[in-house]
């Protein structure tokens, strides 16, 4: 199976009934398709199309090839200002643009989020261009948290590195009495977990203030032990998950790289060529950097 659902790419052909893209334009690839007729996609939630034909996912195959066709609604054109690298960001960032809109983030609200990777940072960008006041970034690895507190726009940013061998309850903890995190001891208005990772979701509704909205972002395991269902009910917790990006993300996520206000760019660590693919995957597979692309192929 081909790889690959992060791409930017140029239009190089069109077909008969295509209107709005022309061979030379700078697109950035949507790579689900869904049915367009089922009734997710009716009522306006496409991303949870059953019948949803998404790159690089069995049996299909990825972006990460020379030519890749998708209908034109799919293709969202890049403006002058931005990059292919820029481009080739937009995706992780329309993640996180429905990660924060499942968040319902207002002007001011507080925030945590567990996971520094890719989309945990864009996570935090976006919350932050939303509007959303004082920010924890959790994470394991130093470098991550580091690049973190100085990446996200506004300042207010916290980083925080859990201890090893915590419990959640002590993590929680540790995370609202960090010196200058500025959220309440009372707890985070929102908290998004993008790390899928079984310690940081079972913290996460210890770290919550009662009434707050939590969001599963991050992907890992089927199911996980010891998740605290009494925190969930006795703090009365809005429980939402989020899967890929629907109507209207990926337009937005252009916007806030074109504006400036999501440092698209400033995620990339390096970029390799197409022939030399395997080194991008064992440089993120040793924890090396933030994001990593692979050029085109070139004639």
């Amino acid at each position: 199976m081909v790889l690959g659902h992060e791409s930017s790419g140029t239009i190089t052909a069109i077909g008969s009934a295509v209107t709005t893209l022309k061979p030379g334009d700078r697109v950035a690839l949507e790579p689900g398709v869904p049915c367009r007729r089922c009734p997710r996609c009716k009522e306006g939630t496409y991303n949870l199309c059953p019948s949803m034909t998404f790159a690089a996912s069995p049996p299909n195959d990825g972006t990460l090839t020379k030519y890749y066709a998708l209908p034109e609604d799919f293709c969202h054109i890049l403006p002058e200002s931005m990059t292919l690298e820029e481009g080739a960001v937009v995706e992780p960032t329309a993640v996180a643009v429905h990660i924060v809109k499942q968040a319902h983030i207002t002007p001011g609200d507080t925030l945590v989020v567990f996971g520094a990777g890719p989309v945990g940072l864009l996570c935090c960008a976006v919350a932050r261009a939303f509007g959303a006041g004082a920010i924890i970034i959790v994470d394991i690895q130093p470098h991550r948290v580091a690049f973190a507190t100085s990446w996200i726009p506004g300042g207010n940013v916290t980083g925080f590195i859990p201890p090893p061998s915590s419990s959640p309850e002590e993590n929680a903890r540790a995370i609202l009495s960090f010196p200058s995190n500025n959220i309440p001891s009372s707890g985070a208005d929102i908290v998004i977990d993008a790390s899928g990772a079984p310690l940081s979701i079972r913290t996460a509704l210890h770290v919550l203030r009662t009434g707050g909205t939590y969001v599963q972002g991050g992907m890992g395991a089927s199911s996980i032990d010891a998740f605290p269902i009494m925190a969930l009910c006795t703090k009365e917790v809005t429980v939402k998950g989020s899967f890929r990006y629907g109507a209207g993300d990926f337009e937005l996520a252009v916007g806030l790289i074109a504006e400036g206000k999501v440092g698209a760019g400033e995620l990339v660590t390096g970029k390799v060529a197409f022939r030399e693919a395997e080194r991008a995957y064992r440089e993120v597979r040793g924890g090396r950097g933030i994001k990593w692309l692979i050029e085109g192929v070139r004639d």
